[in-house]
C-alpha cells in the first residue's frame, strides 16, 4: 500500500490557498505603500510585516498549484496565530494604536479568518 500526502478532490482547497496567497502578498504591497498612515504602530513592524508578507504570500501560492496536507496544516495554523496576534495588537496595548490602525487591524484579521474557513472546509473535502 502506498501512502501519500498530496491532497486530492482539492479544488476548494486550491482557491482557497491561492486566494489567501493573493491576498497576503497584495496586503504586504499596500502595507508598504501606505506605511505613512496614521496607525500607531511603528514604521520598523509595518515593513518587516510587509516584506513577510510578500513572501508568504508567494509561498502560499505556490502550495496552492499542489497542496500538500501536512503544509497546508502548517499555513493554517499560521493563520490562527496571526488572527490571535493581531487582535492583540489591535487592543493589548502593546502599541498606541490609534482608531484607523484598529480598524485596518481587525479587518485583515476578518479577513484571515475567512481564508482559515474556506481552507478548513477544503481539507475536510478533499480528505
Amino acid at each position: 500500500m502506498t501512502t501519500t500526502t498530496q491532497v486530492r478532490n482539492d479544488g476548494l482547497l486550491r482557491f482557497a490557498l491561492k486566494l489567501d496567497g493573493v491576498g497576503s502578498a497584495g496586503l504586504g504591497v499596500v502595507a508598504l505603500v501606505m506605511n505613512d498612515l496614521p496607525t500607531g504602530l511603528p514604521n520598523g513592524l509595518v515593513v518587516g510585516l510587509s516584506v513577510f508578507l510578500l513572501a508568504y504570500g508567494a509561498g502560499v501560492f505556490l502550495l496552492g498549484m499542489k497542496p500538500i496536507r501536512p503544509l497546508v496544516a502548517v499555513v493554517v495554523v499560521g493563520n490562527v496565530l496571526w488572527v490571535v496576534d493581531s487582535f492583540l495588537t489591535a487592543f493589548a496595548g502593546w502599541f498606541p494604536v490609534t482608531g484607523l490602525g484598529v480598524f485596518l487591524i481587525v479587518a485583515q484579521a476578518v479577513g484571515v479568518m475567512g481564508f482559515i474557513t474556506l481552507q478548513v472546509l477544503g481539507l475536510r473535502r478533499s480528505a
